[in-house]
């Protein structure tokens, strides 16, 4: 999981991710193992504090610290969910609208073609499934599922992340990253493996 990639002529090493081939193994990003929660969460604030954005931690159960450390934004499901149940009542309103004003008009019982308070509970029918049809694709969608495979899979030390084992991955992507400057500074945190993770 070592493999080093050379850069083409022109290019900066730091940033030869970008720029291999398609035959070329890219660099994912490097990943820091950890025996305990705590060290997890202390390398992931050094992380973030160096100016790292592009990383995360993986972890056998959720650690609090190590969350706060990478600030997580507010979840954007609300919003997402939100939206989605105001289109699907304004759909089941407009629906009933439609249809008893102009498509099927008819004379029920002598009420007026608008009869808005019969169109309520159909509007509130509408607006449930659609929030929940949102909020299950939504939140695929803002987790990037499904995805049958991650580069992290290729790293053998990483089946112990659902065991007994803790992890910070710093990413390639990210802007400051260097494979040898980011290697320094994740070995200064004292992990038990540093091991560069391939696509």
């Amino acid at each position: 999981m070592s493999t080093t990639v050379t850069p083409d002529a022109g290019h900066e090493p730091g940033h030869s991710h970008h720029h291999a081939g398609p035959d070329v193994p890219v660099t994912y990003g490097l990943l820091a193992e950890f025996e305990t929660g705590d060290a997890m969460a202390h390398a992931t604030a050094k992380a973030t504090a160096a100016g790292y954005t592009h990383l995360d931690a993986y972890s056998p159960y959720p650690v609090g610290e190590a969350a706060d450390a990478l600030n997580f934004p507010k979840s954007e499901m609300g919003p997402v969910m939100f939206i989605g149940g105001l289109t699907g009542a304004c759909a089941g309103f407009i629906m009933q609208y439609w249809a008893n004003t102009w498509g099927y008009s008819l004379n029920i019982g002598g009420r007026p073609y608008f009869s808005w308070p019969s169109f309520v509970p159909i509007t509130f029918e509408m607006m449930v499934l659609t929030t929940a049809l949102t909020g299950l694709f939504g939140l695929l969608a803002i987790c990037g599922l499904p995805r049958y495979n991650h580069p992290l899979f290729n790293s053998k030390t990483f089946d112990r992340a659902s065991c007994d084992r803790f992890f910070v991955c710093i990413e390639a992507t990210d802007p400051k990253f260097d494979l040898v400057a980011t290697r320094a500074f994740l070995n200064d945190l004292h992990p038990l493996s540093v091991e560069e993770v391939m696509e």
